[in-house]
């Protein structure tokens, strides 16, 4: 496409796919569970440990923030483990709990940070289209390991998926934000739910390759944020598959 610079959405992208490379199994497991707003709450919950490690003035790319995100992200994993055998009616209600006091908890520790303002939306709408090859090395790496584990025999237990579910969403809330986790992990979901094996991965992980790829296209030519219009994207991309299956 003529005008756009594509040494800058490339990166943008291939951060995108890694996310959709643990999102896609993984949320097809959340809808199968009827567990949807986890994901929000488990993000919210990574990025109060990332708020809490500025409060505590580490740096933001150094190993200290990335421990605080992945313990609060495990510990979350933990509690819903738990909580999910304690409590299996009302699981829901308590995900919900636990992401109205992670965002709250958030905002009281942003309050007297100059920047707060501008961490809490990089947390939500996330920085996309400035990923580092750093950042991107750690998430495949980590991406890697969860789908390893994910497609063990053990992928089922609890104890699998939700320590998998937290290194996935803390990995990728820093790349992308706590908008795009939940939309790379549930919209690709429906889009193929009624699917099984090959016939709902493949098509979902094309699905949002191609809603990445629309969104970081607009947001280049229209000179928009980049996260929201990829969650676009992947809302029509599904919508539009899930209208032309039922027409099929």
């Amino acid at each position: 496409m003529s005008g756009v610079d594509w040494g800058l959405v490339t990166l943008p992208l291939l951060a995108g796919l890694i996310v959709l490379a643990t999102h896609v199994p993984l949320g097809r497991e959340v809808l199968r569970r009827g567990i949807v707003f986890i994901d929000l709450a488990v993000a919210q919950i990574a990025g109060l440990g990332v708020v809490a490690a500025h409060a505590l003035g580490w740096h933001a790319e150094g190993w200290e923030t990335q421990l605080a995100a992945i313990t609060a992200a495990l510990a979350a994993a933990g509690g819903l483990t738990w909580m999910e055998r304690r409590w299996p009616d009302i699981l829901e209600a308590l995900i919900g709990s636990l992401f109205i006091l992670a965002a709250s908890l958030t905002a009281l520790l942003s309050a007297h940070d100059p920047h707060g303002s501008e961490r809490l939306r990089d947390l939500l709408v996330g920085q996309i289209l400035w990923v580092a090859d750093a950042q991107l090395l750690t998430a495949g790496a980590l991406s890697a390991l969860i789908l390893t584990l994910w497609w063990g025999p053990g992928r089922r237990h609890p104890w699998v998926f939700y320590p998998c579910l937290a290194l996935a969403v803390t990995a990728s809330v820093q790349l992308v934000g706590i908008y795009l986790v939940f939309a790379s992990l549930i919209l690709p979901a429906l889009a193929v739910r009624g699917l099984s094996g090959l016939g709902a991965l493949l098509p979902a992980y094309l699905l949002g390759a191609l809603a990445y790829l629309t969104g970081l296209l607009a947001s280049a030519r229209l000179d928009l944020p980049a996260g929201p219009l990829i969650v676009l994207a992947l809302a029509v991309t599904a919508l539009i598959w899930g209208v032309a299956r039922r027409r099929a």
